[in-house]
């Protein structure tokens, strides 16, 4: 059976239609494999990502605090107050955030290390970073400055003349704080030298006693970094995670078959 000019037509079409929608099938499933090659990008490198701990590091090391805005409530690092809170001084911050560098990076998180590997390892590091900074502590850590042991005279004369004024109202006796503060100066005055070297030794000795859990801190860190790229987990996870991505990637690249209404039996004729 001959077919009309019409039905030719609309068979030519409803051809056309079929490719247009196949050839839009293909287009929409490369965008999608696209978009998902750039999130696991996107998510490797973020996993592998270690300049926040870096970051962190460098801000507790100096002293700094985490403090909250109470308009927009957002967190920041802001500079310590106090001189006491400054354990190392900048030299020595930058030889501990130096040392750890060579730890915590993407090479060691795509390494494969067994369970005794870490444990030498971190050893090793303990010990050289300990043993480094003891060796060099008159550069590596803040020493108290010489305002710092003025503030604090100060604030032992006032907790001596407050003292002072509280005894004398509690016998009932009266005299001006100005001549209390002399009368007690004057008392100090032959040791304010011996006070002030007290003062900077007391001082430093507090920040030697943190100084161990500032190790244990830096120490942690590293180990967990090393932890990571125990028996390869690391980058078996990314690969695993690659992977499954492929997988699913590969499922949307079926070829859409063309989808005709036309019945040829009914364009063709039965033959019988």
């Amino acid at each position: 059976m001959t077919l009309s000019e019409e039905e030719l037509v609309r068979y030519e079409n409803e051809i056309r239609a079929a490719r247009v929608d196949a050839d839009e099938s293909k287009v929409n499933q490369m965008r999608q494999d696209i978009m998902l090659q750039e999130q696991d990008k996107g998510m490797i490198s973020e996993q592998l990502d270690v300049s926040e701990i870096l970051n962190n590091m460098y801000y507790l090391l100096k002293g700094y605090v985490l403090t909250r805005e109470e308009k927009t409530g957002i967190m920041k690092w802001t500079p310590p107050t106090n001189n006491d809170m400054i354990i190392l001084s900048d030299y020595g911050v930058n030889y501990v955030l130096g040392a750890v560098q060579w730890y915590v990076n993407k090479n060691t998180l795509l390494s494969n290390y067994e369970t005794e590997d870490i444990l030498v390892k971190m050893e090793d590091f303990a010990t050289t970073i300990t043993d480094n900074i003891f060796m060099d502590y008159e550069n590596m850590f803040c020493y108290p400055t010489l305002k710092d042991c003025q503030d604090e005279i100060e604030k032992r004369v006032k907790k001596k003349v407050d003292t002072r004024m509280f005894a004398l109202k509690l016998f009932g006796k009266t005299e001006k704080e100005s001549d209390v503060r002399d009368n007690i100066l004057k008392e100090m005055e032959e040791r304010i030298e011996h006070e002030m070297t007290v003062i900077s030794q007391q001082k430093l000795k507090s920040k030697l006693k943190r100084f161990e859990s500032i190790i244990r801190f830096v120490q942690d860190t590293v180990h967990s970094a090393y932890n990571r790229a125990w028996k390869g987990q690391e980058r078996r996870t990314l690969r695993e995670h690659i992977h499954i991505t492929e997988s699913k990637g590969g499922l949307g690249l079926v070829q859409t078959q063309p989808k005709f209404t036309m019945n040829p039996v009914k364009v063709f004729g039965d033959n019988k």
